[in-house]
Formats: C-alpha cells, structure tokens, sequence
C-alpha cells in the first residue's frame, strides 16, 4: 500500500476511534452490493479489507439482505454465496422482510451505538449513510478499497462533544427554562435595535475657504511664531567700485572692457 494512501487510511479510522469509540475487530456490515462488485472486480473481501483497514475485522450481514439477493434471480448466485459466508446478525424483521438498505439502516439507528462500518455500493444508501453521525463509509472503487472520510454529521457531531454541550441540547434547555419562568434576562435573546443614522454623516459640508480661514486661525494659548528674515550680503564700495570699472555703457548695449589691454 502506498504511504499516502495508508495515512489517509489510519487517519480516517482513527477519528472514529478518538471520538466514537470504534475499537478492533471492526463490525463491517456488508450488503450484496458490495460482493457483487468484489466478484467482478476479483476482490477477496476476507484477507484484503482486514489489510486494508491494518485491523482485525468481523464480517456480518442481515437475514433481509441475503433474502434481498435470493430474489434477484441466478445472475447474483456467486454474490450471493460469497454473503452468506459472513455472520448473519439479528435485524428484528424475521417475520417482515424488508429491502436489504433499510435493514443497514434500522441497525445503524440514529448514532450508530453499535459501531457498524457500513460496507455497500449502493449510492442511495450511501447519501442516507453520510446524514448518520459516527458511520464510517467503506465501497470498492474498481480493484481498491476506500474508507471515505468523515461526513459533514460526523465531525459537526465530534465538535459538539468537544464543547460540551450542542446547539440542539442548548435549545432545549432554553425552551424549559422559559416553560418554568426560569429564564434569566442575561439567557433571554436581546433584540435588535434600529439604528439611527451616522451623525457625521448628517453634519453639513464646510466650504474650502472655511477650511482655509480655519486653518489660519491661531489657537488660544499658543505663542506666535517669529518669521525668519532674510540675510543680506553687504558688498563693500571698494569692490563695487572695482566691478563697475570692468563694463561701460553705451547706447548700443553693454561691452566688456578690460582696464588692463
């Protein structure tokens, strides 16, 4: 088996062991279904599921599911041998025989207290399987094995045992509380208040000049801010004496003369 396919495998088990309780050998409770396409498909369930799950595993079946199978005609007789292999488990309709899918699902009942892994290819079954909290999931995908992972029911129903108590048992007790007149204020469901509007949203708009005149205004209290002069270079007459001597004026422009030439 390959390492992905293993860790996968001993991770989905081990959730219902951690939060339902499962413990080996594993009860697989299969329909014909299910050996119907392990013939076909050349799959020995007896030494290959046992490896599969790294577990030991007990094989059982209802009364109403090898019924089911006989009715199908000689097309099934290899499928159904190899189911009446298995354990036959007592189901209560001895005397009623119903369809092999609501028997499955009259022994899971509503949290699987027995630990059943449901083993079937049967998709109907299958969807109403996933609603059923702590039911693990087992169907051949051509040659392979695979346990799906946990269904939405299962790990919503694991989180709820984590908290302590869920939203259903929350309601209930609620709903006796207030039958008693023994509901706090603080457990009464407050309502909803309407909301009036942003009350900066309702403030007018201030002008751009406001804004200016606003921002020039001095705070109270503060000391005023001295402006910065501008520094002055003082040239002395001596050099500006000597910086005139270097151009002359004309009535046609300015020419550079120089004293020395």
């Amino acid at each position: 088996m390959k390492i992905k396919r293993y860790k996968k495998v001993n991770k989905n088990i081990n959730f219902y062991i951690n939060n339902f309780g499962f413990r080996q050998p594993y009860q697989l409770l299969v329909d014909g279904t299910f050996c119907f396409a392990a013939l076909n498909n050349q799959v020995n369930i007896a030494d290959n599921i046992p490896r599969y799950l790294h577990g030991e595993t007990k094989l059982l079946t209802t009364q109403c599911a090898v019924m089911e199978m006989e009715t199908l005609g000689s097309k099934l007789h290899g499928a159904l041998l190899i189911l009446k292999k298995y354990g036959i488990h007592k189901c209560g309709h001895e005397g009623k025989p119903v369809a092999g899918s609501k028997c499955l699902l009259s022994m899971l009942g509503n949290h699987n207290e027995n630990h059943y892994i449901i083993c079937t290819q049967d998709r109907d079954l299958q969807e109403k399987v996933r609603n059923i909290p702590g039911v693990p999931l087992l169907y051949l995908h051509i040659k392979t094995p695979n346990l799906e992972q946990p269904s939405e029911a299962s790990e919503k129903f694991a989180k709820e045992r984590l908290s302590g108590i869920g939203e259903i048992e929350k309601v209930a007790i609620n709903k006796l509380k207030t039958e008693k007149g023994l509901l706090s204020q603080e457990d009464k469901p407050k309502k909803k208040r309407k909301k009036g509007p942003n009350p900066l949203s309702c403030k007018k708009r201030k002008k751009p000049g406001n804004l200016q005149n606003n921002n020039i205004k001095k705070k109270e209290g503060q000391p005023e801010i001295e402006k910065k002069k501008r520094k002055r270079i003082k040239i002395p007459q001596h050099v500006q004496e000597a910086l005139l001597g270097l151009f002359c004026w004309t009535s046609f422009g300015i020419y550079f003369c120089c004293p020395f030439l």
